[in-house]
């Protein structure tokens, strides 16, 4: 990756001298518990997944693509959310450990489409209670994940999950 504007400056291998010393580390997130040298243990995210990140209503039969209207963008938008390959990089470079940016691009690919919305209120809900559940820190918008990130996932999803987790918070019983 290249630096650009809020990015951090990338370190080649090309650029360290012989006898320079290189120390690489698991990250330090009490959620990825290491598990042995540099392998650490990601199922923090299967379960947020395992919370709402899916839809349950019976679609029956494949139905034709131009047969549910979408508007551009919203398809665009969600099409860009669901790049995410949960690897972490955002938790990782995160100061706050937060995975905020991950279990945002799983709710908004989901709340942009019509066949998540019986479902988007409960969704926002349950994925942030995990989240928290599993000890991510808290999102203090400083860009960080959206740098690291290998699929360039926006922030515009963590305001996104924000309006959905106040929306369903404000209407919940």
């Amino acid at each position: 990756m290249v630096p650009g504007k809020g990015q951090p400056p990338v370190s080649y291998m090309r650029e360290f001298k012989d006898g320079d010393t290189i120390v690489v580390e698991p990250w330090r997130d009490a959620a990825f518990h290491v598990i042995k040298d540099l392998m650490v243990d990601r199922t923090a995210f299967d379960r947020i997944i395992q919370a709402g990140g899916f839809i349950s209503v019976n679609t029956g039969n494949a139905v034709d693509a131009n047969a549910i209207p979408i508007e551009k963008q919203k398809a665009d938008d969600s099409f860009m959310a669901a790049a995410c390959i949960g690897c972490g990089a955002c938790v990782a470079a995160c100061k706050n450990s937060s995975a905020m940016l991950f279990v945002s691009a799983k709710v908004s690919h989901l709340a942009l489409l019509p066949q998540g919305e019986p479902e988007r209120k409960q969704r926002a809900l349950n994925m942030i209670a995990q989240m928290d559940k599993e000890g991510f820190g808290s999102c203090t918008n400083t860009y960080a994940c959206e740098a690291e990130c290998p699929k360039e996932i926006s922030v515009s999803n963590i305001a996104r999950l924000n309006r959905e987790f106040l929306n369903a918070s404000l209407s919940s019983d």
